[in-house]
């Protein structure tokens, strides 16, 4: 029997009402068809995801999962990407084509699933994920709220967030000690952002390393004897800070690096 394993950050999804309402959550709009789900396990989604009209594969990194899978899913054959989905190249999966992801994620790589998307958010137009209730919220946390955050600002730059369904922990096995939740992520058409990704990304990660100070303070390394900084707008602290906030933010610094 197949156990659960720490090292992975397993929870198996048992609950069957759950498990179908995720597998046909994704929306999978203008055609979209390829589908990649992160972490199949036991097959809970999967079974409901190969009842679709889709081009499905599954990436799982643990050997017994892909053993069991091969064993009780036949259709999942030439599919099942034996690895780690954080060194994967998303761009080779489907050769260069758009794909949604979906999954009932690992908690502690969580997160590094979310930036490897944002990474690759050209080719990834849709997400749906189950995540521990405390990162869902930061994920899709609106400015001024004591979740917002880095992850907060760099998702919705380009994706705009959902939440779905609440999750308690009799749902799994074995039971995580905390509540979860399932969002789904689409991308945005207009993008409110303009600034370029690394700048913009360096400059939020920047202002959220010390949240309590004012950007006064935490922009001094990028705008250095500059009156800039004694405007109203430093003052601020970073959960202040909308997404056309930071992008302005991050104009103002490229302006003066080039001066």
């Amino acid at each position: 029997m197949l156990k659960a394993k720490k090292s992975y950050g397993q929870h198996f999804l048992i609950d069957e009402n759950i498990s179908r309402k995720i597998g046909y959550s994704l929306k999978l709009e203008k055609g979209l068809k390829n589908v990649l789900e992160i972490g199949p396990g036991k097959g809970m989604l999967t079974k409901y995801l190969l009842e679709q009209d889709i081009n499905l594969k599954a990436v799982e990194a643990d050997q017994d999962m892909v053993a069991y899978l091969y064993d009780h899913y036949v259709a999942l054959h030439n599919k099942l990407i034996s690895a780690n989905f954080l060194r994967l190249k998303l761009d080779e999966i489907f050769d260069n084509e758009p794909l949604a992801i979906i999954g009932n994620f690992p908690y502690n790589i969580s997160s590094q699933i979310v930036f490897k998307m944002i990474e690759y958010k050209d080719l990834v137009p849709e997400m749906v994920g189950m995540f521990q209730k405390e990162m869902a919220e930061r994920i899709i946390a609106e400015p001024g709220s004591k979740t917002y955050g880095v992850i907060s600002v760099l998702t919705q730059a380009y994706y705009e967030g959902e939440h779905l369904i609440k999750v308690g922990p009799q749902c799994f096995a074995p039971p995580p000690k905390v509540q979860s939740a399932v969002i789904r992520l689409q991308r945005k058409e207009n993008n409110p952002v303009e600034s370029e990704p690394k700048m913009f990304r360096r400059v939020v990660k920047q202002a959220f390393s010390q949240r309590r100070k004012m950007l006064r303070n935490t922009m001094k390394m990028f705008i250095k004897g500059d009156d800039l900084l004694n405007d109203s707008f430093f003052q601020q602290r970073p959960e202040q800070l909308s997404l056309e906030d930071f992008d302005q933010l991050t104009k103002w610094i490229v302006e003066r690096t080039k001066e």
